[in-house]
Formats: C-alpha cells, structure tokens, sequence
C-alpha cells in the first residue's frame, strides 16, 4: 500500500502574505489541491494524510469537494484518511503523519512525504518513487549541483571548494517503508528530532537503505513571490493549451 503524507503545517512567512503559501488561492484553487488531485488520481496511491492546523482543515475539505466538479472520480476522495496535527518543526510533523498512518497502515507499506507547496508534482515522480522504492528502505528524487559549490563557515570568507560531482539537493517526495522509517524518527525523540532539517537525515542516521532517483525541475517548491508568479504562470500556460 502506498500512503501520501502532505505537510501542510507551515507559515510561508517568507512570502510576505497574510496566509500561508499552500493556501493562497491560484485561478479559483489553493495550491495544496494541485498536489493533492495527482497524488489522489494515482494508482499507486491508496490513502493520503494531512498534517495540518485545525484552522484549515475545512478549506482543504472544501478543495477535496472542489476536485469533484473538476473531473476526479466522488470514490477517490476516500483515499484522504484524515489529519495530522504540526510539529513543533517539519521533522516533528512527520513524525506525528507516522504514527496516525500506523494506525491503519501496515509496516512494510510505502509513505510519500511530500510537500505542500511543491504543487507540481507529477504522475511520472509519483511512479518513479513507488517504483524504485522496491527492494530497498527508502527512495530520494536528486537534482545535481550545476554551479560551483563552496564551504563557508561564517558566510562571509569561502573555506574550501567542494566536488559538486558528489553533492545533489534533495526533492520531495521522499519515499520511505512506513515501519523503519517511523523507528528511525521515534530513535530521534524528544529532542534530537527537532535539529533535523531534511525528511531523509532519520533514515540515513539510522543506517537505512536509501537508494538516489532523478529529480524534477519543475518540481520546485513556492518559497518566494517569484516562486509563486512562475506557479501561475505554467498554470495559466496550460490551461490555455487545454482550452
């Protein structure tokens, strides 16, 4: 079974809005429901998770209402499981995604951490994830570094130049087999999971098998206002080759 933990949680203060970025509204529909719509049409996956304030809970039931109109089948929207409440940080949250999934997945099943505000997210990632998940622990989509990368330790004098062949940044998703990847975050609680600062850092501390995908370009994450104009952008350009 392959289960889809949306993180939702968080302020988006960086963009400069009154309300978070997954929630600003992008021709008629808040960016969390783009993600949301592939993540329910694939086959792939079986249940979808939350994490959440309560504040918003029924504006992401209205969005889930919303997808209906818009083509995707009334049956699907039993996929969305319910919701999880934030963490004290992202890692936190995960955490608390894992254990309400315990509650009805199985441990050798597949979670998809994904975020919010990476509306767009496609079926192909989607697939690559689930399917090269198999036979290991653990799957991160990569990009690989184009620019030169240097090492500073006070971000002001450069300190060393480092092989831009062996660093990648990370994506989301990030998929994870449900039972080691929770005992790798539960191994981290109280108080060390609140230094972790990337959803994979549990699994490879905890020596799992993490195995590297491509990632996606287009696959970005709305973090600052230009992020969020190049957004309606690519929507306003497809739609008008739907039309």
């Amino acid at each position: 079974m392959g289960i889809a933990l949306i993180l939702s949680g968080g302020s988006g203060v960086r963009l400069g809005t009154d309300i978070p970025k997954q929630y600003i509204e992008v021709y008629g529909r808040i960016v969390i429901s783009y993600c949301i719509e592939r993540l329910l049409s694939h086959p792939g996956i079986d249940g979808i998770q939350i994490v959440a304030v309560p504040q918003w809970h029924d504006t992401i039931i209205h969005s889930l209402e919303q997808l209906v109109s818009l083509g995707i089948a009334q049956e699907t929207l039993s996929k969305f499981k319910g919701f999880s409440m934030p963490g004290e940080n992202r890692q936190l949250s995960i955490y608390n995604g894992l254990t309400d999934i315990r509650k009805y997945a199985e441990d050798l099943d597949v979670v998809l951490v994904h975020d919010a505000a990476r509306p767009m997210l496609s079926v192909q990632m989607i697939t690559d994830c689930l399917h090269a998940v198999s036979g290991h622990d653990g799957v991160l989509p990569v990009l690989p570094m184009k620019d030169t990368v240097y090492q500073s330790a006070d971000g002001k004098r450069v300190g060393a130049l480092l092989n831009r062949s062996e660093i990648y940044a990370g994506q989301a998703p990030e998929a994870f087999r449900l039972g080691k990847y929770y005992e790798a975050n539960k191994r981290l609680m109280p108080n060390k999971i609140l230094k972790i600062n990337g959803s994979t850092e549990p699994a490879v501390m905890a020596g799992m098998d993490i195995v590297m995908i491509p990632g996606d370009e287009g696959n970005f994450k709305i973090t600052t206002r230009e992020d969020l104009d190049r957004f309606r952008e690519i929507i306003k350009q497809n739609d008008k080759t739907e039309s």
